[in-house]
């Protein structure tokens, strides 16, 4: 060696280079638990203690990733999870659940600043079911009365108006009041039949039978007056049950 001092150095080096990789090697193994896993439990349609219970056991954590609300399943109830059942992932891995809202969400319709107004009053019907299908409603029917334009009279959530900044349940059944446009057309028939000498005594406003649109049931009521609500109704709630 002392005559290669060179060469020595060449070893030396080598050899502290292997050590340092063999140091880091069992470094990482050693974190990263190297060659062990873990199945995933099903803990899908379980109740949430019996989930984390599950999951502690198999020595995995969880997270609550979001509150969902479906009718179909219980309250409380994990309806969701990733990884799914029977992945193979490390010790500790967190496995994120969505579990079923214990209550319905609640939301608001129209959130324009005026609560003595109907919600969404004013707009047009396809616009009025385009935002209740935004916000999840299911339970949605359309129902044509007379009036002086296509437009949004008034939204009635499990028979209660809902005005605006008022919060509603997403699971409650909706029925959206629309004016069918057609009141002037019938005030005019009525001024035509007058002029003529006929007299309008007894004779009905005409009532024709309202069709089916897909997804959505239309039916006739009478006259619905929009915009503001009489002062002498009831106060607005925070929300409808």
């Amino acid at each position: 060696m002392h005559r290669h001092p060179v060469l020595a150095n060449i070893v030396i080096i080598i050899l502290v280079a292997a050590l340092g990789i063999l140091i880091v090697y069992f470094s990482i193994a050693v974190f990263t638990r190297h060659g062990q896993t873990r199945t995933v439990p099903g803990v899908e349609n379980t109740s949430y203690t019996e989930a984390i219970q599950r999951l502690h056991d198999a020595g995995l954590r969880y997270e609550i990733r979001d509150s969902l609300y479906l009718e179909d399943v219980r309250p409380g109830y994990v309806v969701e999870q990733f990884p799914k059942r029977g992945s193979e992932v490390k010790p500790g891995r967190k496995v994120f659940l969505y579990i079923n809202a214990v209550t319905p969400k609640l939301v608001v319709i129209d959130d324009d600043n005026r609560p003595r107004e109907y919600a969404l009053a004013g707009s047009s019907e396809r616009s009025g079911l385009a935002r209740l299908e935004e916000l999840g409603f299911k339970k949605v029917r359309v129902v044509h009365v007379l009036g002086n334009n296509d437009m949004v009279i008034r939204v009635i959530a499990n028979g209660i108006p809902v005005r605006k900044t008022q919060k509603v349940p997403v699971n409650a059944s909706i029925v959206l009041e629309v004016s069918d446009g057609r009141l002037g057309s019938v005030v005019d028939s009525l001024t035509n039949l007058e002029s003529s000498g006929i007299p309008v005594e007894g004779l009905e406003s005409p009532s024709p039978e309202y069709g089916e649109e897909e997804g959505y049931e239309r039916e006739r009521r009478e006259p619905s007056n929009p915009g503001y609500i009489e002062p002498e109704e009831e106060e607005n709630n925070e929300y409808l049950e």
